[in-house]
């Protein structure tokens, strides 16, 4: 028996050192790449998932139900004098974010090229053209109230108009509200200078720099563009 015993090899178990390794590969292959953006990319791609999922619930909602879906130009109307202009407030709201999405872009622009000043100006007039979005869109849920929308009722027709515009539009809100407040912060470390100086942020032991800019500005423009689909469908439908 004892002879036996030993001649069975024994089993070397790998160490779970060599595990880690291999979860930890990804740092080999993508060394150099900024871990900032990558993180707002995959960030923006599943919030791409959230609003993909929220746009096929109205259209569901829309096509199953057996009441008559709200007229856009009669619900979103504005009182200007004694006329009624259609879509009037929405079309000055989405005017207004496209604008911004401009000014974002250019204020990455100067920031690259290290002119502080006008990629903080340019960082102010975005972050003052969301907070009127987010101001006007804030006039429209108040107005809708007063006339008697609610989520669970619609003096305009079907019932869930309320329930699923006020989900859409209130997430889409919330998003731009984050990044007016983000901005102001970015506005106000681009006249501090940190950008520059290489100071470390708030929240990360990581130094500062305009790759920051660039960043936000990925989350603006994707803020941007969720709303183009959700004037084409709510408004323009």
């Amino acid at each position: 028996m004892e002879e036996a015993n030993s001649t069975v090899e024994k089993v070397v178990i790998p160490p779970p050192q060599g595990v880690w390794k291999e979860w930890a590969s990804d740092q080999k292959a993508f060394k150099g790449v900024p871990w900032g953006k990558a993180m707002m990319w995959i960030f923006l791609v599943s919030d791409t998932f959230v609003f993909s999922i929220f746009l096929i619930s109205y259209m569901t909602v829309r096509f199953s139900t057996k009441v008559e879906w709200p007229n856009a130009s009669e619900v979103f109307g504005l009182h200007v004098g004694h006329y009624n202009v259609p879509l009037l407030l929405i079309a000055i709201m989405t005017f207004i974010l496209i604008t911004s999405s401009g000014t974002m872009a250019l204020a990455v622009k100067y920031g690259y090229e290290k002119n502080k000043k006008m990629c903080g100006w340019l960082m102010l007039a975005t972050a003052v053209l969301g907070a009127s979005f987010v101001g006007m869109q804030a006039f429209e849920w108040t107005k809708l109230i007063h006339e008697g929308v609610r989520p669970w009722e619609n003096p305009f027709g079907a019932p869930q108009f309320g329930a699923i515009f006020f989900m859409v539009t209130g997430f889409h809100g919330t998003h731009v509200t984050i990044g007016v407040i983000f901005l102001f912060i970015m506005t106000w470390k681009t006249f501090r200078g940190h950008f520059d100086t290489g100071k470390r942020g708030f929240f990360t032991s990581q130094k500062s720099n305009y790759e920051a800019i660039e960043i936000m500005g990925l989350y603006w423009h994707f803020v941007d563009l969720v709303w183009v689909f959700i004037f084409a469908f709510f408004y323009l439908w």
